[in-house]
């Protein structure tokens, strides 16, 4: 037998997914290398003493995945990566992508529920248009999921949005005049700074730390004239920084206080095994709070769950949404419906946290040294660069290659001036752990040519 296919009998789950997770495994850990030929179906069906169609469909798997290519009767070969876009290596470079845990359980866990989703067939309700702000039964299982996080929620205050950035733009378009402020850290999300400029609206810089936001500066942003404040809580879109408790009690303070919108983009606040609450926990009656799940199980999905502050709130947001998009993916809402009744949900989120916790294990020798931070249990890294260090582009540009993905800092500068002279780092996608290690190899050799 190939010597990657060792320890097949003890995969769990149907034979076709253990081929494929064999050799995909076998791909990423170079035991089959680029170019290398797989060995013909018959031939393998009959080693395995497996059907035909058994290794048709595996090979189907890891083809579809992008990992191998066929050239007719010539048979199956590992693709070369070498000759890949950059963009099918690490895809959108300016996206922050979760790890790919492992070849099956994702995959698995979406052919699985969507069968059982569809069961009902052509009389699905799921087949047609789904009301605004979402079905009742998604909207339900969020309020129940987002009031176990410790923010009381009833299910009119509930919309299911096609992914956090229509979310986040449904909110910054209803709520919003042009001229009015918003606050957010030195360096933010981009998909922020984008809808400002789309909506005239100004953006107000606020110093921060490596703990996240100043509340101080929120309070003197608010005496301004500031009307809301953009924070995202846990694991930060780029700095990685995390609000404490007693910084969270602070800033919902002082919003209240002064009467600031808060809009919580939580993305990656049901990441760590043992989260803080929301600030919504803290400020409910003047909270936005985002629950996407494309940075905690997969951005496929397009699917996000808002908590407005009243259903008055969440009715209004409701008729924004439907002019833009009229529903989110009626299918995956429902999907997300079923993981997160079933405790799928929870099974994938530790999934993810796991890979990334590995993969941040493999290269912390390789940041020693480095200004870097970044959360223990994400996947992306705030590298500040020292002053010899090549350009942000350029090491982007000489590392996009290897299957790593890396932002400007600049990218994230809210006023412009002085960008921090940072980049961002992605360890998430399909990198593997050994491809992951030579290029922050390589990064280290470009810090210290």
């Amino acid at each position: 037998m190939q010597s990657w296919l060792d320890g097949l009998e003890s995969h769990n789950g149907p034979k076709y997914q253990a081929i494929a997770d064999a050799i995909d495994h076998a791909i990423r850990t170079g035991a089959l290398r680029p170019g290398e030929r797989l060995p013909p179906q018959r031939a393998l069906a009959a080693e395995l003493a497996v059907d035909l169609t058994t290794v048709t469909r595996a090979y189907g798997l890891v083809r579809d995945a992008g990992l191998i290519e066929g050239s007719g009767r010539l048979g199956s070969f590992v693709r070369n990566a070498a000759s890949l876009p950059a963009a099918d290596l690490i895809g959108d470079p300016g996206m922050i992508m979760p790890p790919q845990p492992g070849f099956a359980r994702l995959g698995d866990a979406l052919r699985e529920g969507m069968a059982r989703l569809l069961h009902a067939g052509g009389q699905s309700p799921l087949l047609q248009y789904q009301p605004r702000g979402g079905a009742a039964r998604d909207r339900q299982e969020a309020a129940r999921a987002l009031a176990a996080r410790g923010m009381a929620t009833r299910e009119d205050q509930v919309i299911v949005t096609a992914g956090g950035q229509h979310a986040l733009h449904a909110i910054i378009g209803s709520l919003f005049a042009p001229g009015d402020i918003i606050c957010a850290g030195r360096s933010t999300y981009p998909g922020l700074i984008a809808l400002a400029r789309r909506f005239r609206l100004i953006l107000r810089a606020l110093p921060g730390d490596r703990d996240g936001l100043d509340p101080d500066a929120v309070q003197s942003a608010a005496l301004a004239g500031a009307k809301a404040v953009y924070v995202v809580p846990t694991n930060d879109n780029p700095t990685t920084a995390t609000l404490d408790i007693e910084r969270r009690l602070w800033l919902a303070a002082i919003a209240r206080r002064h009467g600031l919108i808060l809009i919580e983009d939580d993305a990656y606040g049901q990441l760590p095994e043992k989260p803080l609450p929301p600030l919504a926990a803290f400020a409910p009656e003047i909270s936005w709070h985002i629950a996407s799940l494309s940075k905690i199980i997969s951005p496929v999905l397009r699917v996000a769950h808002v908590r407005a502050p009243t259903a008055e709130a969440a009715r209004l947001l409701a008729d924004d949404l439907h002019e833009t998009s009229v529903m989110a993916p009626p299918l995956n809402a429902a999907l997300a419906t079923y993981w997160l009744r079933e405790g799928i949900f929870a099974e994938l989120v530790a999934g993810v946290r796991s890979e990334g916790v590995a993969r941040q294990r493999r290269i912390a020798p390789l940041l020693a040294g480095l200004d870097h931070a970044s959360h223990p249990e994400g996947y992306h890294l705030w590298l500040r660069l020292p002053a010899d260090a090549p350009a942000p582009a350029d090491l982007a540009a000489r590392l996009g290659p290897l299957g790593l993905s890396i932002v400007a800092g600049e990218r994230f500068t809210v006023e412009p001036g002085a960008p921090e002279r940072a980049i961002r780092i992605s360890i998430g996608g399909v990198i593997g752990h050994e491809r992951l290690s030579r290029a922050f190899e390589g990064l280290r050799a470009l810090l210290h040519a």
